[in-house]
């Protein structure tokens, strides 16, 4: 009897041991491996954002947006890529969405969040968040948006092709220097003397500023360009004051800095009654007199039409080509030609 029983003990200590091992089996920690120790690691097997990697059938996407600051071009071009990525991918998509309010480190803290949370693409809307993205992966998808030139941000020289050759790619709001120019000697003909006035941390200001005054010497080498620089926001009216001291006519390039705080400006230029000649038609509005304007709706919707490729196509970000806005259009602000009394000509659409 006593045999027995302990045969019947032993059986059952078998089964239950058997049954175990099969849970052990199938519990998905077991998938992800283990460490030397034996213990169970969480790591899933690869990593969230793989820019070659074709997406699973119904994958889902986290995407960080990290937007220097807030204003009316920057605002429309993160809506655009927005719009492109909702309309393409559907609920399959979340987004972190952040804005650095104009200073650069804190678009160094709002990347390295997204990369902490393994976000699956990083959308950096303007040059300092675009700067920012790259020093902190080599490896997640960055797309960048609103940046005027991205051999000057990247401190590279880019492809015949347009591409970067790293995790890099994104859309221009690139106009040629000299259509500004050509703005320039249309408003005021008689121009002698043309005042340049950015944002000294903005790379891509120092570009268009360089450009500006290669394209003003080639066309009219009588015409004086000077260049007046300030470090933040503190020190707009007192930089703008001395700008506007000597000279015809006023330039801004597409300057985030200057943009968001064009209302100093122009409460500045108004009385002497200077023209504005300003880089994007966000800023024109709020407080210029004429603009080549492009839609930065369109070129971040172009950003989010890159980013699905990525996403859901499996598309390679190092050899997508930089894209680029596409029919610039002149336009002038009505409400600031009224103030400083100026006629505009013929072939300049009003800004709405």
């Amino acid at each position: 009897m006593k045999k027995l029983v302990s045969f019947v003990l032993a059986l059952i200590m078998c089964l239950g041991l058997a049954a175990c091992g099969g849970n052990t089996a199938s519990t998905p920690s077991a998938a992800s491996g283990s460490d030397a120790s034996g213990a169970a690691q969480t790591t899933p097997a690869a990593p969230a954002a793989q820019p070659s990697a074709a997406p699973a059938s119904g994958a889902t996407y986290t995407v960080g947006i990290c937007q220097l600051i807030q204003h009316d071009a920057l605002d429309a071009a993160t809506r655009g890529f927005r719009d492109a990525l909702t309309e393409a991918l559907g609920d399959a998509v979340t987004f972190d969405e952040q804005n650095a309010q104009g200073d650069s480190a804190t678009c160094s803290t709002i990347v390295g969040g997204f990369v902490a949370n393994n976000c699956d693409l990083i959308m950096a809307n303007a040059t300092p968040a675009l700067q920012a993205a790259v020093s902190a992966t080599n490896t997640i998808p960055v797309l960048g948006t609103s940046v005027t030139d991205y051999g000057s941000a990247l401190d590279m020289e880019l492809g015949a092709d347009g591409t970067t050759g790293i995790n890099v790619s994104g859309s221009s709001d690139y106009v040629p220097g000299q259509l500004y120019v050509d703005l320039v000697l249309e408003l005021v003909p008689d121009a002698k003397k043309v005042s340049i006035l950015y944002c000294s941390a903005e790379a891509n200001s120092v570009m268009q500023s360089d450009e500006f005054i290669a394209a003003m010497e080639a066309t009219a080498s009588d015409v004086v360009c000077s260049v007046f620089t300030f470090a933040d926001s503190n020190d707009i009216q007192s930089v703008t004051n001395a700008a506007i001291a000597d000279c015809d006519a006023l330039y801004i390039p597409t300057d985030n800095t200057a943009a968001s705080n064009i209302t100093i400006v122009q409460n500045v230029c108004v009385p002497a009654g200077i023209p504005i000649i300003c880089g994007e038609e966000g800023m024109c509005a709020g407080g210029g007199l004429a603009t080549v304007s492009i839609s930065y709706y369109d070129i971040g919707r172009v950003c989010g039409e890159q980013a699905v490729q990525i996403l859901r196509d499996g598309a390679d970000v190092s050899t997508m080509p930089v894209a680029f806005a596409s029919n610039p259009v002149k336009k002038y602000n009505a409400n600031y030609a009224a103030a400083i009394g100026f006629t505009m000509p013929e072939g300049y659409e009003p800004i709405q």
